[in-house]
């Protein structure tokens, strides 16, 4: 038998036999779904990934044990979801209630510490020294411990002799805290959405529900109510809310003064001095309301830019009203009464750095962020021509511009900020020279006013 000519080698033979059987085979099965072929490749690339991690673990598994610390709020349509979250936050906050001391036991407090007082008597002030503190602490309960540290023992501490504290600094220290707690609870209570801060109608809910425990509003009708609410809440929002995100943090709210002055309405003995003073007293309320009114000369509910130039003296520049309307929110070219409070916030309060970002905003005309010669210049001249027409000699411009640059001392000679403006402290004059004639001319007769003023004074005394 010839070389190479035998039968073929049996391993072969068997090798092609199974390569046809399997071709045979796939030929036959059904092929896979483009699902199935997405999820065999899933687990494949799933295996060999935690095979190929498995090898560069990390000696340090710390992370495993971090807590959850984001919780998704409920979507509109869950229902359940928010009854539950709703539900879950009264409890809580009646829960932090029930924390506070209520008035039995600030009367025990008061009690024990006029037991507790330590001599000698300085005056009519009752002291007390840290020793006879820390015994008061120990008998007025749990809910006081949180009052009785040494710390604020210290920063009750001023300059007596004999190491103590005034009892009555002490007591008002801890009924401001309890007040402050209980305020803040308050406010949360209206918290719609439970993230620390309130909206507009939030906050308008909370102050329409507070004005009948409020004696010195007892006057008021009932149809004024919605316009006393949106009077209130515009303060909060003019000078909380600097970005008009339309809601205000509850911190900010217990931080600032407004919360003070409102609920300074309770006292039934309330000065009239107070109530012109306190934007939240029904008078001012009225005036605020009532001038609004008088404007209103077509009585169609909203104020024109020439109804509008007709607003205090009068003597407002044409074109900073210009920029009023251009500026701020109108309705077919008129204010309604939410515009125009912002307008009388802003005038009235022009020491205020809400206020004065309101006018640098209109004053900006080229909205570069400063003012230089050419924007005060711009302004200027409507002065100029108010002068004119009252009969007065016109003021040289160069002259009030380096007198407005001198009074502000800006970073750059050249340019004005709205923090130049704000830290001169003479913002409210410089705004004032730039859009009222009355104003600029109270500024340039300033020396005149003050000697006449304390010619008066004399003449008083004389009396």
């Amino acid at each position: 038998m010839r070389a190479g000519l035998g039968r073929p080698a049996r391993g072969c033979a068997m090798d092609w036999k199974r390569s046809l059987r399997g071709r045979l085979a796939a030929r036959r099965a059904p092929k896979k779904s483009e699902q199935e072929l997405k999820d065999e490749e899933m687990e494949l690339f799933t295996k060999y990934y935690m095979e190929w991690k498995g090898g560069r673990k990390s000696a340090n598994t710390s992370y495993t044990n971090i807590p959850r610390f984001y919780y998704r709020l409920p979507a509109e349509d869950e229902v359940l979801l928010q009854k539950l979250r709703e539900e879950s936050r009264a409890v809580f906050l009646q829960r932090k209630s029930r924390e506070l001391l209520d008035n039995e036991e600030l009367q025990n407090l008061w009690f024990l510490l006029d037991k507790h007082q330590t001599s000698p008597m300085i005056g009519e002030e009752a002291m007390i020294n840290y020793e006879n503190f820390l015994k008061v602490g120990e008998k007025a309960g749990p809910k006081c411990k949180q009052f009785f540290t040494a710390k604020i023992f210290a920063k009750l501490l001023h300059n007596d002799p004999y190491g103590r504290i005034s009892i009555m600094q002490f007591f008002n220290y801890v009924m401001r805290k309890v007040w402050l707690h209980q305020t803040r609870i308050g406010l949360s209570l209206y918290d719609v959405a439970g993230q620390g801060y309130l909206r507009e109608s939030d906050l308008e809910n909370y102050i329409l529900e507070l004005i009948p425990t409020l004696p010195q509003l007892d006057g008021l009708e009932k149809s004024f109510y919605s316009f006393y609410v949106c009077t209130a809440v515009r303060k909060f929002f003019f000078f909380l809310d600097p970005l008009r995100t339309g809601k205000i943090k509850i911190q900010d709210i217990l931080a600032c003064s407004f919360l003070d002055d409102l609920l300074e309405l309770r006292d039934e003995e309330l000065s009239k001095e107070s109530q012109e003073t306190n934007w939240f007293s029904a008078p001012s309320a009225l005036r605020v309301y009532g001038q609004y009114l008088n404007l209103d000369k077509d009585h169609n509910g909203m104020l024109s830019k020439e109804e509008l130039s007709r607003y205090g003296t009068g003597t407002l520049t044409n074109i900073f009203l210009d920029r009023v309307f251009q500026e701020c929110l109108t309705y077919d070219g008129e204010m309604d009464y939410k515009t125009y409070l912002d307008f009388v916030l802003a005038l009235e309060n022009r020491k205020e750095p809400a206020a004065l970002q309101y006018i640098f905003k209109l004053l900006d005309i080229e909205n570069k962020g400063y003012l230089n010669v050419f924007s005060l210049n711009y302004f200027f001249r409507a002065i100029q021509e108010q002068m004119k027409i009252h009969g007065q000699e016109p003021v040289s411009f160069q002259d009030v511009k380096d007198e407005i640059f001198d009074m502000v001392k800006p970073k750059d000679p050249y340019k004005i900020s709205l923090q130049d403006l704000i830290n001169s402290s003479q913002g409210d004059t410089v705004t004032s020279i730039l859009i009222d004639l009355n104003g600029f001319w109270t500024y340039e007769n300033r020396e005149v006013l003050v000697a006449s003023d304390n010619d008066n004074a004399a003449d008083v005394d004389d009396t």
